[in-house]
């Protein structure tokens, strides 16, 4: 077995042990999914320090010949920081879950079964193999949300199944489409962007990327494929929404440049505007939106649908051949970027307000105020994160945001402008909703629920502070983490441009 698929199926294995174990008690069961995710992690830094570019880690093996599907695994620069982020992720949401009671051993299988099924996903080169991964992740979370969640848990949960399964369904359609057109018929990845189906048949491959563009879409989410995102975060434990923000919703985005772009390039050019448009809408409503709830979670939840849409243009901007082709692939840099930035930051952010709803069971931000004064180790790491999540200079979101806006507006074209310039705006508008939240919640005279809020206990300082750490360290030092991002963002570029 290689390095890449003993990363993917560890967790899996350690789950089956989990569950076999019946003697195993839930702290000891917690104890051991902490121990697995680190040897995890510790295996992708194996796999990070021996990477040497291109396809990396290959394994190619028969599957289901007939139809042309295959176990085809591999990492890239753009699969390897975020198959590197899910293991990180996945290792804080189980330090942070040490003070997990409500069947731990459950919860810890099902959270190891899932990071499988999101590792399985980025290192993916079969389209079929994709999508069992891909759908394999709506299952998991709909019972981390509706076995652990709280509120109106069992309908928030239905209507995550059920949006992101019809999304799941029109990508298979896309995927199908793709299959046909291949020549040979094929479901791999490579094999179909090194020959992109119907390039002589414009109609069909717009088709085609309709159906990938919104199943993709649903999962990422875009407006107005978006409304399953905030009562999903709302009701979802802590640990459930860190995940799914830092991980699931970049399944979408990744596929559109794993998978949309090279496989599509005729179509993507031809339609490049819709998703440009599409990233502006999301980074404007998202925003804008956000501005206006009262409740922490579902604030940070729109936040999320904000820097998706920064992820969505820069994408699209990718595609306008018209213009400048450094500034696209600077583009493409820094939505890959964003991608690693949002997972750690939004990440932080739903562990924090966790630590909220654990102590006052409210995430009504009229219930707080002064909790500087009370827990001001708390309240220093939820201004670091939202600070970061604003793209303030010396933190990953700055070099994210600042890559996409140099990008975007750089291709030089009257209409990149404009949509760069509209897309400047969600960053003043994120400012305004995050310090008015600090300001609200932390700052000022305390409220009736603040009395309850007590500073971060070990495990949850743990599981934090490696979160906004990384993200200072990209900030300050980027070179490790673009060196391994631009050569694959100039490829994707080329691709798209061909």
């Amino acid at each position: 077995m290689s390095v890449l698929s003993a990363v993917i199926f560890l967790p899996l294995a350690v789950a089956a042990g989990v569950l076999l174990l019946p003697r195993l008690g839930g702290r000891a069961a917690t104890r051991v999914w902490v121990a697995a995710a680190a040897a995890d992690l510790l295996l992708v830094a194996v796999m990070w320090l021996g990477y040497g570019g291109g396809i990396g880690y290959e394994t190619r093996m028969r599957w289901i010949p007939s139809v042309g599907a295959g176990y085809h695994v591999g990492v890239d620069g753009m699969s390897l920081p975020l198959i590197a982020m899910t293991a990180l992720l996945f290792l804080v949401c189980a330090i942070y879950s040490l003070r997990e009671t409500a069947r731990a051993r459950a919860y810890a299988a099902l959270f190891l079964s899932l990071q499988t099924v999101c590792l399985g996903l980025f290192a993916a080169l079969d389209l079929l193999l994709f999508f069992v991964f891909f759908d394999l992740s709506i299952v998991g979370m709909y019972f981390v949300i509706a076995g652990w969640g709280h509120g109106d848990r069992l309908r928030s949960a239905l209507k995550f199944f059920l949006y992101t399964f019809l999304g799941s369904l029109a990508l298979l359609l896309g995927f199908i489409g793709l299959y046909l057109g291949g020549d040979p018929r094929t479901f791999d990845m490579v094999d179909l962007t090194r020959a992109p189906p119907f390039e002589d048949a414009p109609g069909t491959a717009g088709l085609v990327l309709l159906a990938v563009g919104v199943g993709l879409a649903v999962k990422t989410p875009t407006v107005p494929f978006h409304t399953w995102l905030p009562p999903a975060h709302t009701d979802a434990p802590a640990t459930g929404s860190a995940v799914l923000a830092g991980v699931l919703l970049k399944m979408g985005t990744y596929g559109l440049a794993r998978i949309a772009m090279p496989m599509l390039p005729g179509a993507w050019q031809r339609h490049a505007w819709v998703f440009v448009v599409a990233g502006v809408a999301g980074v404007l409503y998202g925003a804008l939106v956000a501005l206006a709830q009262d409740g922490l979670k579902r604030l940070i939840a729109y936040t999320s649908v904000n820097h998706m849409g920064y992820i969505v243009l820069a994408l699209g901007a990718a595609g306008l051949v018209a213009g400048d082709a450094r500034a696209r692939e600077l583009a493409v840099s820094g939505a890959v970027t964003q991608m690693v930035s949002h997972g750690l930051v939004t990440g932080a952010l739903f562990l924090l307000t966790g630590v909220l709803w654990d102590r006052a069971r409210s995430y009504d931000l009229g219930g707080f105020g002064g909790i500087a004064a009370t827990a001001p180790i708390f309240t220093g790491l939820t201004a670091v994160a939202a600070f970061a999540s604003l793209g303030l200079p010396g933190l990953s979101g700055f070099i994210a945001e600042f890559q996409i806006f140099a990008g975007v507006i750089g291709i030089g074209t009257p209409g990149a402008v404009v949509a760069g310039a509209l897309s400047v705006t969600g960053v003043l508008i994120t400012a305004a909703l995050l310090l008015r939240m600090l300001h609200r919640a932390y700052l000022g005279r305390p409220g009736e629920l603040t009395s309850r809020v007590t500073d971060v206990r070990p495990e949850e300082l743990a599981a934090v502070a490696p979160l906004l750490l990384l993200s200072l360290i990209i900030g300050i030092a980027p070179r490790w983490l673009l060196d391994m991002i631009e050569p694959v963002s100039a490829a994707v570029v080329s691709l798209v441009s061909r």
